[in-house]
């Protein structure tokens, strides 16, 4: 059974996260959706509610697991078991940031392989902050994430 890791701090899930694991799904077996503790991050939800937010999302597909992960993804993938470590990528910034995130994890642990996964075009202008930004001026977003995500939060609001 091939798996993967696919991990962010998903504050919150967007639509691009979404085709992501859709692409994942077409390439594994399994999914599993790390749902990172990233202390440098002041989220907008909580690590539980991020997770909630992804299992409505994914809601009768079997085959993606979330997890909340406040580790190194290294030691994940070691604990999990799982060789493949998935990114999504939307430009020359993301790029370059997982690549040197890339080398110092293989510092740790080269036993993984990372994959890129590109951004759609129509997804390139999407991030979670943007969404965090709508949500706190009050501006339309629904159009940049899942609609169990737009329902969630619009529900907590």
């Amino acid at each position: 059974m091939k798996k993967c890791v696919f991990a962010g701090t998903f504050d919150p899930f967007t639509v691009g996260h979404e085709d992501t694991v859709k692409k994942c799904l077409d390439l594994f077996d399994e999914v599993v959706i790390a749902v990172a503790e990233n202390k440098k991050k002041a989220c907008m939800f909580s690590a539980k509610e991020r997770a909630e937010m992804i299992l409505a999302v994914f809601r009768g597909e079997p085959r993606v697991r979330v997890l909340i992960w406040d580790g190194v993804m290294v030691e994940l993938l070691k604990r999990e078991n799982i060789p493949f470590y998935v990114r999504g990528i939307r430009n020359t910034v993301d790029l370059e940031y997982e690549n040197a995130d890339f080398f110092a994890s293989r510092d740790l642990d080269g036993g993984f392989m990372e994959i890129y996964i590109p951004a759609e075009q129509k997804f390139l202008h999407i991030s979670s902050t943007l969404v965090k930004n709508a949500i706190a001026f009050g501006t339309p977003y629904k159009a940049y994430v899942p609609a169990a995500v737009y329902d969630y939060i619009q529900k907590k609001n």
